[in-house]
């Protein structure tokens, strides 16, 4: 695809009505500046989730994008002055960055200073806020039987994930194998009086599961705390929505997962997040074969069973729950989607299996378009 029709749809799809004129130069310059950023861009053409807004009436919003987190971040705010809004997504973004170089796996970072002092069986310092993330996280691993595993990060820069290249090869069955006796688990991290240790060194955090819906919801106490009622936050496809769009609820779009444009859309009440795990988000393909980030733990293998799982949830920490709990629905399969997204307190998904069958919950059913 050129650069003129990847801006293109960037634009069509990003907002259907009104859209900052400001992105086109902004992609435009990364581009040429960041070879990376350009496929990064050409991938957020298929974002989970394609914000479409609901009316095309001029209204008074106001919309600032980003490059955090490896995507594209945008901020939508209606109903405010136009420099209440740019102050108030000024310092949403900068959030972002600061959480985006905190929580960096494979980049120094304090994530990446604990995982150092794990393999090397030492005890390190953590600050309240890792604690806190580290112990919810553990908290939904174990409520998902551990196939929800953010400990895993050795296994994923084993696959080839942590980098921005595509592999070519798979990894060495036995290399695979031996992570696999080795069985990290969050469970192995123990926290206590502001310091954290492993007992297991083959324990590598990786928080990509994570990090992006505890992002949303610092933006919702961002925006809050500056008294905006109205706004969408969007960080690669995973959303959070305040109040609505003008007269009307926040409308997006669920991008099929193979093919070009929506599998449905939906509109997101006030306070709701919605998140997407699809095996098109990034991956490589060997001998016809699509390998994705999504790994299973339990077999140490990218997952299979499925192309997509939404998820929307809603009320207390809504976007770290769209951004976490999506995984091990994805990951499970459709055998145990049911079963999984009960033990995970998920009353709506919307997943589609290895074979296109789309599987949609009761509660969801009646919300979708």
């Amino acid at each position: 695809m050129s650069r003129h029709n990847l801006l293109l749809r960037l634009n069509v799809l990003a907002n259907a009505c009104v859209y900052s004129t400001e992105l086109p130069q902004r992609v435009t310059r990364a581009m040429k500046a960041d070879r990376i950023a350009e496929r990064i861009l050409k991938a957020c053409l298929t974002l989970s989730l394609l914000l479409t807004l609901s009316a095309c009436s001029k209204t008074s919003l106001y919309q600032q994008q980003s490059y955090v987190f490896g995507t594209l971040v945008e901020v939508s705010i209606d109903g405010v002055p136009e420099d209440t809004a740019r102050e108030a997504s000024a310092a949403v973004l900068a959030r972002f960055d600061q959480l985006h170089h905190k929580l960096h796996a494979w980049e120094p970072s304090p994530l990446s200073q604990i995982n150092t002092a794990f393999a090397q069986g030492q005890k390190t310092t953590i600050d309240a806020e890792l604690t806190v993330l580290i112990a919810d996280a553990t908290r939904l691993s174990v409520q998902s039987e551990h196939i929800f595993n953010p400990a895993i990060g050795g296994l994923i820069a084993l696959w080839g994930f942590q980098s921005d290249t595509p592999r070519s090869t798979l990894p060495p069955l036995e290399a695979i194998e031996s992570w696999r006796k080795a069985m990290p688990r969050m469970t192995d991290i123990h926290i206590a009086d502001g310091v954290v240790w492993s007992d297991n060194p083959a324990v590598k955090l990786d928080l990509g599961g994570y990090a992006k819906g505890y992002a949303l919801d610092e933006a919702v106490r961002i925006l809050q705390a500056r008294h905006i009622r109205n706004a969408l936050v969007n960080i690669g496809g995973n959303l959070i929505a305040l109040g609505q769009h003008g007269a009307q609820a926040w409308r997006i779009g669920v991008q099929h997962p193979r093919q070009p444009g929506m599998i449905a859309t939906l509109e997101l009440r006030d306070g709701e997040a919605l998140g997407t795990s699809g095996d098109y988000q990034r991956f490589f393909e060997v001998n016809h074969t699509r390998y994705s980030h999504l790994i299973d733990p339990r077999t140490g293998y990218p997952a299979t069973g499925m192309q997509s799982v939404t998820i929307l949830t809603s009320g207390l920490h809504a976007g770290t729950r769209s951004d976490a709990l999506s995984k091990p629905l994805f990951i499970g399969g459709p055998a145990h989607l049911q079963q999984n997204a009960a033990r995970m307190g998920v009353t709506h998904y919307l997943a589609v299996d290895a074979d296109g069958r789309k599987i949609v919950s009761p509660a969801l059913a009646g919300r979708l378009r």
